[in-house]
Formats: C-alpha cells, structure tokens, sequence
C-alpha cells in the first residue's frame, strides 16, 4: 500500500512490561534518536516527571502496538474524542505513523477534512497501590497512589480517500486483528472488492505521521528495591473483566 508498510505485530507481555519497567528501564539511557526528540520538542500534552519519562522509540512503539485501542482527540472545530483501533507503522516519519479511520458520519471527519492537529491515546495497565503492599517505613506512611502506562502520539491529520489506499488500510487493519485473536478462516481479501468499497463510503481513513511522541510510565521504577519487589506480586490483584464477561454482564443488566 502506498504511504503504509506492514506494522510489526510482535508485542510483549503485559507481565513483561511491567516486570521491565519496574527493573528500571524507564532510568536507562536514551538512544540517540530518542534523545534527539527533546529539543524539538512541542508544547507537551501531557505532565511527565522525569522519574516517569520514557523516550525509547522501539519500546515506545511495541508498547503502541500491544495497546492499539486509542483515544482519537481532536479540538477543531469542537472537541471530540473517538474510541477507534489503529495501525502503527513504525518505520514511516520520524517518530512513526498511525492508521485509522473513523465513522463518515462521525462530526470528527470535519478535524480531518480540516487537516487539524490530533492527539492519540494508548493506555496500558492501570491499577491502585496500597501503602499496605510496601515495606519501607517511609512508603507505608505515606499515601496510595495509581500507577499506570500510557503513550501520547500527537500530529497531523491527514485524509485518505484513494479507494486502494482505503482498501488496503482495512485489509492491514484486519489482519493486524485476526492475527491477535490467532485466526480465522475469515479471509476479508477473498471478499467482492466492489461490496468491499461499496461499504467503505461509510468510513473516513486517515493518517497521523507522529511529530511528538510523549510516553509515561509511573509504575515505581523510582521507589526503593525494597518497594518494588513487594509491590511487584501484589499487581496479582488485579483481574480485569473479560470481553466475554462484561458483554453477558450487559446483556443481563443494562437497561432495555
């Protein structure tokens, strides 16, 4: 596809994630590229102590990829915040370019007619933390907290409304998907692919080549050694509802 290459689909573990961050990797030394970002850097959008800065761009990007639900939002003309799932394709620009697309009827395809600034957000794991869980006299005196990852990526918003670019898109888009739920035998490029565009004029395709790329990740890697191996099996704790459960859950008690 013209102006999009295959996204890597490689993605660590949430347990590795957090298991490489409360190591410390957050303090390690930035490459080159990353520490090249700093300069020119925008207007941030978002509050990052240094504790919690992470710039390393093939972290950052793997993490991007894993947590591919975003937050779409955008401030022209009003704002607006779509919940959409995307493409990362690392190697394109600088810091990377986002694939997505959005409902044609959707106010937001104004912000993208419109080429206007947007703002993506990837959220990771998130989750409170007990002074209870710690063990050093001044952490257990201390106050809870949330600990959480998140990743901003920030750029313009460019419209895509050539049909095999729009094809394309939704045929990596899928893929991307079927892979992670490991498979079906849905094949969606054996579909018509005059039903296929057809259907897809009810879609608005866009790009993001990323210019500020902000990740956060406020999961202890400053505290004490101590802090962090107790803490670290507490986050145990934590057992998201399923996909599966909620859904039942809502067919159940939602109101009709």
């Amino acid at each position: 596809m013209r102006g999009m290459s295959t996204p890597d689909l490689s993605a660590p573990s949430r347990r590795d994630l957090l298991t490489a961050l409360l190591a410390g990797i957050a303090g390690a030394s930035l490459t080159d590229d990353a520490a090249a970002q700093a300069p020119e850097a925008a207007d941030p959008s978002v509050y990052i102590p240094k504790a919690h800065l992470v710039q390393d761009r093939a972290f950052l990007h793997a993490f991007m990829r894993e947590f591919s639900f975003i937050e779409l939002v955008t401030t022209t003309p009003t704002l607006r915040v779509t919940h959409i799932p995307c493409v990362l394709a690392p190697s394109q620009g600088r810091y990377g370019t986002i694939f997505a697309h959005i409902s044609a009827q959707n106010d937001q395809v104004k912000a993208i007619r419109a080429g206007a600034r947007a703002l993506a957000v990837f959220r990771g794991p998130h989750g409170y933390v007990s002074p209870g869980w710690l063990v050093t006299d001044f952490s257990r005196k201390g106050v809870p907290t949330w600990n959480f990852a998140v990743v901003h990526a920030s750029g313009r918003l460019v419209a895509i409304d050539e049909p095999e670019r729009k094809y394309e898109l939704l045929a990596t888009l899928i893929d991307q998907y079927e892979q992670g739920i490991g498979g079906t035998d849905y094949r969606f490029r054996d579909l018509p692919k005059a039903d296929v565009m057809q259907r897809a004029t009810g879609i608005q395709p866009f790009e993001i080549e990323i210019d500020q790329l902000e990740g956060k990740f406020k999961l202890f890697q400053e505290r004490p050694e101590p802090d962090k191996a107790a803490a670290l099996p507490k986050l145990d704790t934590y057992r998201e509802r399923s996909l599966k459960a909620y859904t039942e859950h809502f067919y159940t008690t939602a109101p009709k």
